[in-house]
């Protein structure tokens, strides 16, 4: 055992004398040492339970035979840290998450682990350390929040941010503002619809690092609880056949968890975590894959915002495995994979029917024939943008407008709140990708305030920043290269006319090549934005989006 270091022999008497000032006992010390990575905190909704599901964790794991040790993981809450500063540390946290949680696992040599996610950053974060460390490992989610009710209807964190943008436009009151404010998120945990917390936490499953029902069974519910418990368990199992993450996490474990993704309608954060958990575990996944799966897998869900269903409704109607047993019927994964349930992921999704098929469309009556989610190129983006094409309106999914381009995310809102941004527009916000910004930004606020004055059918939205996964509409982002490194996007000016073909996977300005040339040479490169402090380092380290955003392991 890797704990052995720390536990046994006359050279490590020292050790284990820190290990009875912590209270253990021999006993406990004769068994492998399981770390539970908490990320339980009181400022993030879908984290203010974790601790809850630790305690499971920690009674399943003794009731196995492991020793439970918990040690800590940072999260930030996305929807508090939006449109501010605050947003600059979001998508950074994922690589702190990871760094710091190869510390601990191997400073204190755990013998396996059981990560307690949650929320955006979080889950990518603690599946790359997983991949990277790979000691036997296993994921419990906290869980989705459940829909709130207003006026009648399921709503959820979208509403909210749109009913701002209503309220701008006249068309809602405050009252009803705040009706929406103390009735959308009535519970713990991740919000409710496909966002980016309950996207990595369904994909998790696929990619066969959590047991069923990870991304879907509510956080209020029993059931969770016991799924706690069930994962403490199995971790002991994994252990003893030394079962580790780069066994379940190979490259056709990635391709699989990219079909699950178009048929779900992911959250387009996905195009960033995915690529950058891959990259950890030694394997390359080229975005360009992504259209090619796309074409063959068609979309089964459209959870909120891209519909009115929410991760409850998924839940009930069979969950993450009814969805593959649907793909499944066309060949459209591969099954002999081992993966964290100690089965192989035929075996996981045999018998898992679609109890709904409203909420799961079947695969003979999909949504569309092809996936949610679609990596457009053209000489706006040489490398790729991303876009949730299930979100999209049909009137937006071939579009062309004028640009209306803006240098970051504040200057874009104040316009699009005045009424400066009209039907046919394309507002192109620049300069917010991982080293502009620095760190990426989402746009929720701003996609929120274009649907919310009811032009969420008529102006579409470019960033070299990304997106919520509460963002809909033709919201393109992920463009790269990125404006702080000169590319394209830099180049836009007012009034360009934008081609965007969804459908064709493309995304271009009506731009000679010459005047783009011209306007190359007279580009200069702008200082950085924060000179100091761990975003100075992030933007001297990190990649382009389109490589997942991983920090380049040297300076040069």
């Amino acid at each position: 055992m890797r704990s052995d270091n720390v536990t046994k022999g006359m050279q490590q008497a020292p050790h284990r004398s820190l290990f009875n000032a912590l209270g253990y006992t021999k006993e406990e010390l004769n068994k492998p040492l399981i770390g539970i990575v908490s990320s339980h905190n009181e400022i993030v909704p879908g984290h203010m339970n974790l601790d809850k599901i630790v305690e499971a964790v920690k009674m399943g794991v003794a009731m196995a035979g492991g020793t439970p040790i918990v040690f800590p993981a940072i999260a930030v809450c996305d929807g508090i840290a939006m449109g501010h500063t605050g947003m600059k540390y979001s998508l950074v946290t994922r690589d702190l998450i990871c760094d710091s949680t190869e510390c601990m696992a191997l400073a204190h040599q755990f013998d396996a682990l059981v990560m307690v996610p949650n929320c955006d950053k979080n889950v990518p974060g603690l599946l790359m350390a997983a991949a990277r460390l790979n000691i036997p490992t296993i994921f419990v989610s906290g869980g989705p929040m459940l829909a709130g009710h207003v006026k009648g209807q399921k709503r959820s964190l979208s509403s909210m941010f749109e009913a701002v943008g209503s309220y701008a436009a006249g068309t809602m009151s405050a009252e009803d503002v705040e009706e929406f404010e103390n009735k959308v998120c009535p519970t713990c945990g991740s919000c409710s619809g496909m966002y980016t917390a309950n996207s990595m936490n369904c994909l998790t499953e696929a990619i066969g690092m959590g047991l069923p029902g990870n991304g879907t069974i509510p956080a209020v519910y029993s059931e969770r609880i016991k799924l706690a418990k069930h994962a403490g368990m199995k971790i002991m199992e994994l252990l003893e056949r030394d079962i580790k993450p780069r066994d379940i996490m190979n490259e056709k474990a990635f391709l699989n968890a990219l079909a699950v993704d178009m048929a779900l309608g992911c959250s387009t954060n996905s195009m960033l975590h995915l690529p950058a958990i891959a990259h950890e575990a030694g394997v390359d996944l080229n975005l360009d894959i992504a259209n090619e799966i796309s074409a063959k897998t068609p979309n089964l869900c459209h959870l909120a915002p891209a519909g009115p269903t929410y991760m409850e409704d998924l839940n009930e109607a069979g969950g993450v495995y009814a969805v593959m047993n649907e793909l499944d019927k066309k060949g459209l994964l591969c099954t002999d994979l081992i993966t964290a349930t100690g089965k192989t992921v035929k075996e996981n999704i045999g018998g898992c029917i679609n109890r709904n098929p409203e909420v799961i469309r079947p695969v003979e009556h999909p949504y569309s024939e092809t996936g949610g989610i679609a990596v457009l190129k053209g000489n706006l983006a040489p490398d790729s943008g991303v876009v949730k094409r299930s979100a999209v309106a049909p009137e937006m999914l071939v579009h062309e407008g004028p640009a209306r381009v803006f240098d970051c995310e504040e200057d874009a809102i104040e316009a699009i709140k005045a009424g400066k941004i009209v039907a046919g527009d394309v507002v192109v916000i620049r300069y917010e990708g991982p080293k502009g910004g620095p760190g990426m930004r989402e746009m929720l606020n701003p996609t929120s305030a274009i649907a919310g004055m009811g032009l969420g059918a008529s102006v579409a939205l470019i960033t070299d920043g990304r997106f919520s996964g509460a963002s809909r509409g033709a919201s393109i982002g992920h463009v790269s290269p990125e404006a702080a490194v000169g590319g394209p996007i830099a180049l836009v000016e007012e009034g360009d006319i934008i081609a965007i073909n969804i459908p064709e996977n493309t995304l271009n300005m009506k731009v000679s090549q010459e005047e783009l040339e011209a306007r190359r040479a007279k580009w200069q490169p702008r200082e950085p934005k924060i000179t100091s402090g761990y975003l100075a380092r992030y933007a001297n380290l990190v990649t382009s989006g389109n490589t997942g955003a991983i920090l380049k392991n040297r300076l040069d």
